[in-house]
């Protein structure tokens, strides 16, 4: 699990140029769910990569706190978002004071811990009602063409190529889906698969023959070069 987590830091470029970012509707959801505004909530958003999720935190008035294990997610966070603080760690032993944070945010990062250290975690560092908030952003494979792409990649990697996505017990979480799409070059859409870990350990060979593959697939579908990702966040919210 190390092996894969980390091998984002030789892509961190890519992945902060390509990975989707998430819908203003996630937020409302975390609002409302955690039963509070994001504007001057003190929030930690563990396992922060890039800052993607940071950085639309801070833009809801957030006053985000990054954590990031990685040198080269960390090195990008902090060349694509100067102005947000960021301390070096994991979400199985949080670099912060106990007590103090209003939120704590996993996004896209909670199936790379070990509940039985990030749980507590969170109880510790989290304040009295403040609110613990995991979310995956998956593409939808109600979609007929997502779904036949998500099979071809499965059908590759098999179980190596899935992580385990779930919520865990103990905390008493409350759920909500939020679908959303973003228009991007084909370009982009192959590049976004190609940040991922089980790309990233594949390597370049491999990696360069399943995207030539899927690019000549959906030129027949999208003749002008622009695919329509479509999207489903699902989000957990615990106040703790």
């Amino acid at each position: 699990m190390t092996t894969r987590a980390r091998s984002f830091d030789a892509a961190a470029a890519l992945y902060n140029a390509h990975r989707p970012g998430y819908p203003a509707e996630l937020f409302d959801a975390v609002e409302e769910l955690a039963g509070r505004p994001l504007a001057g909530a003190l929030v930690a958003d563990a396992g922060a990569g890039t800052g993607i999720a940071s950085a639309l935190l801070h833009a809801r008035g957030a006053r985000v706190v990054a954590v990031e294990p990685g040198d080269g997610m960390a090195a990008e966070l902090r060349r694509a978002n100067p102005g947000i603080p960021l301390v070096r760690g994991d979400g199985d032993r949080l670099p912060l004071a106990s007590g103090r944070f209003d939120l704590l945010t996993y996004a896209q990062a909670w199936h790379w811990t070990d509940p039985a250290r990030s749980v507590p975690e969170a109880r510790r560092v989290l304040r009295p009602g403040g609110a613990l908030a995991l979310w995956w952003n998956d593409m939808d494979a109600a979609v007929p063409w997502i779904a036949a792409q998500d099979a071809r990649v499965r059908a590759l990697f098999g179980a190596d190529g899935v992580s385990f996505r779930g919520l865990p017990p103990g905390p008493s979480f409350t759920t909500r889906e939020i679908r959303w799409s973003r228009r991007v070059p084909l370009e982009a859409h192959l590049a976004n698969h190609a940040s991922h870990s089980a790309f990233l350990l594949l390597g370049e060979p491999g990696t360069r023959a399943f995207l030539d593959a899927e690019r000549d697939r959906l030129l027949r579908l999208f003749p002008d070069g622009t695919v329509e990702e479509r999207y489903v966040v699902t989000l957990g919210v615990a106040v703790l």
